[in-house]
């Protein structure tokens, strides 16, 4: 579990993100697609757990496990590419653009909306039997989860789209903590350690993640959830996305890259 002082962890860190810009579009899409999945399925599995042991603490507790998987495998996340695409424009890395960054962002959020998409369907199929039955319990949570932190957040007006973005900052400064902890250890064991507490936190208080979004709602939507996608856009995911990058990018990749790669001389002493 071999632990990388902070300017060694900062600098993979810079790394990541000049390789994520520099990737094919084949490649980015494929493994944009495949973590949208597979987060989707670990969401799936935390509401399923949650509902049938009524503990929705065990379900927070064992959420990460998608993340961690997605993560050793090599595929990407928006929440993630959010924080690190942009610090290798900000160290000026050859071939390193802000254009190469927006380009980035699109084939990451195109890539996890239909991953995230996929395993909405094929869920939807397993908990209403093929829509030949009424979606079971753990449909009908997911179809409430919709509801309320769509309309839920209509209701309140301004106060709403204002917690429901604060929500979204938070949750993405806990998730790149976790995208950031797993460069600390040179171990799987380590990465896992250190990814595992930022994300279980984000998932039991209820922060608002993007990717987890674009399977909880569209799934809502096809369980029977009472909300429509201009709700699901307009109330949940647009406000997310620009809360998860602020979140993100400037309580972790640019609070890092300045405080332990671009460090100001130290002081002299009187």
């Amino acid at each position: 579990m071999a632990y990388l002082a902070p300017a060694e962890f900062v600098t993979k860190m810079v790394d990541a993100g000049e390789s994520k810009l520099l990737m094919s579009t084949r490649d980015t899409l494929i493994r944009s697609y495949m973590a949208g999945a597979i987060l989707s399925l670990a969401a799936a599995f935390a509401v399923s757990v949650s509902v049938n042991t009524g503990n929705p603490l065990l379900g927070a507790l064992l959420f990460p496990v998608g993340f961690c998987m997605l993560y050793l495998l090599g595929f990407d996340l928006l929440t993630g590419v959010f924080t690190l695409a942009p610090l290798a424009v900000f160290d000026k890395r050859p071939g390193a653009t802000w254009g190469g960054v927006m380009r980035n962002w699109g084939l990451v959020f195109t890539g996890n909306f239909a991953g995230a998409l996929t395993v909405a369907f094929f869920m939807a199929i397993i908990f209403t039997f093929g829509f030949s039955e009424v979606p079971n319990a753990i449909g009908q949570k997911i179809g409430h989860i919709g509801e309320g932190r769509t309309v839920g957040y209509a209701d309140h007006g301004a106060a709403g789209m204002l917690t429901l973005f604060i929500r979204a900052v938070m949750c993405n400064w806990m998730v790149s903590t976790g995208v950031v902890a797993a460069m600390m250890s040179t171990s799987v064991s380590g990465k896992v350690i250190g990814m595992w507490m930022p994300i279980m936190l984000f998932f039991y208080m209820g922060f608002e993640h993007s990717i987890v979004n674009m399977y909880l709602f569209p799934s809502g939507l096809m369980l029977g959830g009472n909300f429509t996608i201009m709700d699901y856009l307009i109330w949940n995911e647009i406000p997310t996305v620009l809360g998860n990058l602020v979140g993100g990018l400037t309580f972790v990749g640019a609070t890092l890259y300045a405080t332990h790669y671009k460090t100001q001389p130290k002081r002299v002493a009187a």
